[in-house]
């Protein structure tokens, strides 16, 4: 059984994905004919992906006028940062280890 998480995660595997969200995110909400137009790739190519984040809950989708404009919607990235949190403890241990071992050298 899917989950909203496993949505998520799914959603950010793609680096087609994961560009439009930054995107999103460094520009603020965009009509789709200006997302597209920074990929070469067919429109309803570029459909499925926008369809891929809004069922994992990263975008919304709200029509002004003929336009559809999309927005970043990052709460469900706390799904994904909880989950990392663990690996980025361990590996801020081992990065400690690793810098009190060189300080010893010489």
């Amino acid at each position: 059984m899917e989950t909203a998480g496993d949505r998520v995660f799914a959603a950010l595997a793609s680096p087609i994905r994961r560009r439009v969200l930054w995107m999103l995110r460094e520009q603020g909400p965009q009509p789709v004919a200006h997302l597209a137009g920074h990929f070469d790739m067919a429109r309803p190519s570029f459909s499925e992906h926008l369809r891929v984040l809004r069922d994992a809950g990263l975008v919304s989708e709200r029509k002004v006028g003929r336009n559809r404009l999309y927005r970043l919607e990052a709460v469900p990235l706390h799904d994904v940062q909880e989950w990392l949190t663990p690996f980025e403890r361990y590996w801020r241990e081992r990065l400690t280890g690793l810098r009190d071992v060189l300080d010893t050298m010489d």
